[in-house]
C-alpha cells in the first residue's frame, strides 16, 4: 500500500519514586519501585525502536502523545500505535473507517514476572489483544503491510444516540450505562428493535447498570462479567444486565444477549443521573432521567491490522 503520512500515537512513560508518606504504599517497596521504573524503560525503548524503523522508511512521519490527540485524526495514511490496547482505543476515538491503524504492544505481560511478583502485586500488563506487533516483529508486520501481503480487517464499532442525537464517539470495545456512583442502583428499560418493529418485550431494570460489547469487545470486561467470545469480525453486539435485582421468569432471559447487526436496542433512563462510558472510564456522556438511548452497530468501522491468528 502506497504510504506517503504516517502517524506515530505514543503512550506517555511515567518515572516512579519511592515515598516515605504512607508507610503502606507499595511505593516503599525498593522491588516494586524498581520493577515499574523498567516498565517504563522497557516501553520508552520500544518507542526509540520503533522510530529507528520508521527513518528507515520512504514514508513521512510524525510522532505525537496520545495525552496531546485532542483533533480527529486526518490527512494520514496509516496510524501505528505504541503501547497496549487501551493506546490503540484511544486512537480509535479520533478516527473514521478511512485510516488504518497497526497497534504495537511495547511491553507484553511476561509469565515469569507475573510469577516472581505475586505475593507483593500483579505484574500483568496490556494483553495487547488488538495490537498485531512487538518490538520484536514490528517491521515485518510494517513491511506486510506496505508491500500489500496484509490487509488490514475491518472491525465494528458502536455508535450511541441520545434523544436521537448521535454521540461523537464510537466505542470498538464496549460502553456501559450506570450511575456515576458505582454503589447507586441504575434503573432503566430497554428493549431490541430492528426498524421500528420490537423484537422484544420491554424490560425493566434495576440493576447496576447495562454494558454492550463489540466482537472485539467481547473477550474483554463482558467475558470476565460472564458473558461470551464473538467471532472478532461478527457485526453484533453483545448486551448484559450487570447484577440485576429480581428478575422474574421470562425476563430473566433477556439479561444477557445478541444484538444483531440489523437490530438496535432502546433504553430510557429513569435515574437522576447517569453516564455511558465509551472504551472505559475516560470518556463518558452524562444523561438524566427521562432520556432515551438508543444502541446500534451502524457506526464506521475501524480498519485495524490483526495478529494473523485472530484475522484468519
Amino acid at each position: 500500500m502506497a504510504i506517503r503520512k504516517l502517524l506515530l500515537l505514543l503512550k506517555p512513560f511515567d518515572v516512579y519514586h519511592a515515598t516515605q508518606s504512607n508507610p503502606a504504599s507499595l511505593f516503599t517497596n525498593p522491588r516494586v519501585v524498581h520493577y515499574l521504573n523498567n516498565r517504563s524503560k522497557v516501553h520508552k525503548e520500544a518507542i526509540d525502536l520503533c522510530q529507528k524503523i520508521l527513518q528507515q522508511k520512504s514514508v513521512d512521519w510524525q510522532p505525537i502523545f496520545r495525552n496531546d490527540l485532542s483533533q480527529p485524526i486526518r490527512n494520514v495514511d496509516l496510524v501505528v500505535t505504541v503501547g497496549g490496547d487501551g493506546t490503540l482505543l484511544q486512537a480509535s476515538h479520533f478516527m473514521d473507517d478511512t485510516v488504518p491503524v497497526i497497534g504495537v504492544n511495547s511491553d507484553p505481560t511476561q509469565a515469569e514476572e507475573v510469577e516472581e511478583f505475586s505475593n507483593e502485586f500483579d505484574a500483568n500488563r496490556s494483553t495487547g489483544y488488538l495490537c498485531a506487533a512487538t518490538v520484536k516483529n514490528f517491521e515485518q508486520v510494517l513491511d506486510s503491510f506496505l508491500e500489500g501481503q496484509t490487509v488490514p480487517s475491518k472491525l465494528s464499532r458502536i455508535s450511541v444516540s441520545v434523544n436521537s442525537k448521535v454521540l461523537p464517539t464510537y466505542a470498538l470495545n464496549d460502553i456501559l450505562i450506570a450511575h456515576p456512583c458505582p454503589a447507586t442502583l441504575s434503573r432503566f428499560s430497554f428493549k431490541i428493535k430492528r426498524d421500528d418493529n420490537s423484537c422484544s418485550p420491554l424490560v425493566n431494570c434495576r440493576s447496576s447498570g447495562l454494558r454492550v460489547s463489540t466482537a472485539a469487545g467481547s473477550t474483554a470486561a463482558m467475558l470476565s462479567a460472564g458473558g461470551f467470545a464473538m467471532p472478532i469480525l461478527s457485526q453484533d453486539l453483545q448486551y448484559m444486565v450487570r447484577e440485576p435485582i429480581a428478575s422474574g421468569g421470562a425476563i430473566s432471559g433477556l439479561m444477557h444477549g445478541l444484538i444483531k447487526s440489523d437490530q438496535s436496542i432502546d433504553a430510557a433512563w429513569f435515574s437522576k443521573e447517569g453516564s455511558i462510558y465509551v472504551d472505559g472510564s475516560y470518556v463518558f456522556f452524562t444523561i438524566q432521567s427521562g432520556d432515551t438511548i438508543e444502541i446500534s452497530s451502524k457506526a464506521p468501522v475501524l480498519q485495524v491490522v490483526l495478529a494473523p491468528h485472530l484475522s484468519s
